[in-house]
């Protein structure tokens, strides 16, 4: 299928998820992550009506952010940051996805020119506490968002996750539940934090179901991912 018949599929999965939980369609941003896709795929969806992308891989991102004509695209990182790519990521994006270390929310902060609006934050959750997963514990997740709130060039805007893969839709469940219960509790002080950005090819109809306000979806609109650039 193209991409603009993949795309429809995806946005159809969403509307018919949303109306079995109950919740109004635009509730649920979908995020296509053109990882590793050639700027002609990106452009084909955005032709479709899609606006927001997410990207992995810095420099595959800026090469498309770069030679993309169309300027009202808004683009995500959902990558892992390095300090050396903070100054890069500030200027280019309008999201992060991926942010779980108070050095990382500084750099983001002082290198965001001020000529941009402030960069649009989720703090990512390791749900299921895998040692080699990134993310913040449940336990940290009260100091960074503090950090984050005091930073004037950044906006929390909520949370993220991504479950341990090939659990049972019982155990996948349950993580999601927990972050929902994270956020309710990070909005007592922060009410503006009010996104969920959790839910992939494979489960999102789960992640609407418990609540996610953005899903991440790659393989089901682009294909299988090529070779990181």
């Amino acid at each position: 299928m193209s991409v603009t018949e993949q795309l429809t599929s995806v946005q159809q999965r969403i509307s018919q998820a949303c109306q079995r939980s109950s919740r109004p369609a635009h509730q649920v941003q979908l995020l296509a992550v053109s990882k590793t896709k050639p700027l002609n795929m990106v452009l084909e969806a955005y032709a479709h009506g899609q606006r927001h992308f997410a990207e992995n891989y810095l420099q595959d991102a800026l090469d498309k952010i770069a030679n993309n004509p169309n300027k009202d695209i808004i683009w995500h990182f959902i990558g892992a940051i390095q300090s050396n790519k903070t100054k890069t990521i500030a200027e280019h994006f309008a999201w992060v996805h991926t942010l779980e270390r108070e050095k990382i929310a500084q750099r983001l902060n002082d290198q965001r020119p001020l000529h941009l609006p402030p960069l649009k934050v989720c703090i990512q959750v390791n749900i299921s506490n895998e040692d080699n997963k990134s993310g913040v514990t449940l336990a940290q997740l009260p100091i960074l968002a503090a950090k984050v709130n005091d930073l004037p060039n950044l906006e929390l805007q909520g949370l993220m996750c991504i479950p341990a893969a090939n659990q049972p839709e019982a155990a996948q469940a349950e993580m999601f539940t927990s972050m929902v219960q994270a956020l309710h509790e990070l909005q007592v002080l922060y009410p503006h934090a009010k996104q969920l950005s959790m839910g992939m090819s494979g489960d999102l109809e789960l992640a609407i179901a418990h609540g996610a306000t953005m899903v991440r979806i790659g393989t089901d609109i682009f294909g299988p991912r090529a070779t990181p650039v």
